[in-house]
């Protein structure tokens, strides 16, 4: 389908605010004999779509500005024949899901492949070309309407290599609901053969029930797309062996002097979507159990130092039971009294901000952005992992920005990355060593620095491109299942930042965050 259109200058728009992303895949499209424009934010990047009028537009789904979500509906609306692909991180591809049902073309995953990219480009530019000749297709039906069934099914055959090399399944009916035309790809998605549907099944067999009378009810009305036109439509069918297939239905009725003479239904098949969702799902709960671990480990850890206080204050308790048990308290007993008193306040305080920490870190959140004090996020990370650093000989080390900057953010989900990167730090100093939490407000480029900074074995040269990858790992079976720094990068992310390495074998490593300040 692409050599029809050879010879047609690409033009792509790429909106991203991080600019080492839209030099990279600029310049791997620029490469290919692309016309490469490119913008920082939502705003800037609508208004390059409206000046410029390109074929493709790939934006992130998270950036300054209208965000990647309202670009699409705007290009949909105003421009639907231009295909748009979106970018996001594997943490987040529930969204990408979304965007998918907006009639996005394709989406790919941070960081980009370039065999990734390749292919979704490829993939948008088969739909330009197969909508261009489906629409010109369509517009010879409608101007060119034969009398009756034969004709209307004659004029399809002459299109034959066109509707069969449709990716989505085509079918055309006549008045009376007949089937003419089944494409290869309708045979995929409900499993018949042409030759048992042509001229002996009818479109109201092949819904689940109840589905078909839905279906003739929207296409009479004008919510879809107009009247007797759908867009879109969510159905279901029943395939050869009765199983249920969730489909997106697009139709138009055709016409010769205003008399309705047939009708043409685009099937997209919705189970690879589906089964997307439920991966994503899946996900999410990879997600929470890579944090659950993390808990665990801090749970274990803070069991120990719990125990010590209750202990003491068990022992505060029978020392004040005994006292009272000799009648009225002496002067000197009342000061020993309060003294007890006072150190039984202090434990249990102490006791419940630990618990109330781990509490806060467990729980499940969505993306609530609020003021963050990075300073106190710091802390709040080291109060939790200290006693585990303590058992492990590990020195803890903090170097603060006097300025205690405030970015926005959702704390508890900042904290799963400090405490990410921490762990990892610990998993790295085995036999002790020195930690190191650095904050640093940068005001020339608006953003703050966290940096974790150890003296551990550091990370091999080969494995530095894959370490933000998901599942990779490079520690003993049964020590994580490496999502920790892959959920990091998915988070800040979010956060509209970016997270790096610098590491050398026996050297140790830093991880350095760098988010975005408010407004």
């Amino acid at each position: 389908m692409e050599e029809k259109m050879t010879g047609k200058s690409w033009k792509v728009v790429l909106i991203d605010d991080d600019p080492e992303i839209r030099e990279t895949i600029g310049g791997v499209l620029q490469d290919s004999g692309h016309e490469v424009l490119t913008a920082g934010d939502g705003d800037a990047g609508m208004e390059l779509c409206e000046r410029q009028s390109p074929d493709i537009v790939i934006t992130d789904i998270r950036h300054p500005g209208i965000d990647g979500f309202e670009i699409l509906r705007r290009i949909k609306t105003g421009r639907p024949d231009v295909e748009v692909i979106v970018m996001t991180v594997l943490s987040e591809i529930e969204l990408a899901i979304q965007a998918l049902h907006l009639d996005a073309s394709d989406f790919i995953t941070k960081p980009i492949a370039n065999d990734a990219l390749t292919v979704a480009v490829k993939r948008a530019k088969d739909r330009i070309a197969t909508r261009k000749e489906l629409g010109d297709y369509t517009a010879l039906i409608e101007e060119r309407w034969m009398q009756t069934a034969e004709e209307l099914a004659k004029t399809f055959d002459m299109q034959k290599s066109l509707i069969e090399s449709s990716i989505d399944g085509i079918a055309a009916f006549d008045s009376d609901g007949k089937t003419v035309i089944f494409n290869r790809s309708m045979e995929q998605i409900l499993g018949y053969e042409r030759g048992n549907v042509i001229g002996k099944m009818y479109l109201s067999q092949f819904f689940s029930p109840g589905e078909a009378e839905k279906f003739e009810q929207k296409l009479k009305s004008e919510e879809y797309g107009g009247k007797r036109r759908l867009f879109l439509f969510e159905s279901i069918l029943v395939d050869k062996s009765g199983g249920k297939v969730p489909c997106q239905l697009s139709a138009a009725a055709m016409f010769q002097k205003e008399e309705e003479t047939g009708l043409v239904v685009f099937f997209r098949d919705q189970r690879e979507i589906r089964k997307l969702m439920q991966e994503a799902a899946d996900q999410a709960r990879l997600l929470q159990q890579d944090k659950m671990i993390s808990l665990g480990r801090l749970a274990a850890s803070v069991v120990h130092e719990i125990n010590n206080p209750l202990a003491g204050i068990l022992n505060y308790a029978r020392l004040m039971t005994k006292m009272l048990g000799k009648g009225m308290l002496a002067s000197e007993s009342v000061t020993k009294f309060q003294g007890y008193l006072s150190l039984m306040e202090s434990e249990l305080s102490r006791c419940s901000k630990i618990v109330s920490n781990l509490l806060s870190f467990s729980r499940q959140s969505t993306l609530e952005s609020a003021p963050v004090k990075v300073n106190e996020l710091i802390a709040k990370s080291i109060t939790l992992c200290e006693h585990k650093l303590s058992l492990q000989n590990i020195r803890i080390d903090t170097v603060l920005s006097p300025e205690n900057p405030v970015i926005p953010g959702d704390f508890n989900q900042l904290e799963q990355c400090l405490i990410n990167l921490i762990f990892n730090a610990m998993d790295a100093m085995e036999t002790g060593g020195v930690l190191t939490l650095e904050s640093a407000l940068i005001p020339a480029q608006k953003i703050v620095e966290i940096r974790v900074r150890d003296t551990g074995c550091g990370i091999a040269k080969e494995d530095l491109i894959y370490i933000f990858d998901p599942f990779f790992t490079t520690k003993k079976q049964g020590k994580g299942l490496g999502l920790g720094l892959s959920t990091t990068y998915g988070i800040i992310d979010r956060h509209h930042g970016a997270v790096s390495v610098e590491s050398e074998p026996g050297k140790g490593t830093v991880f350095t965050i760098k988010l975005p300040l408010g407004s």
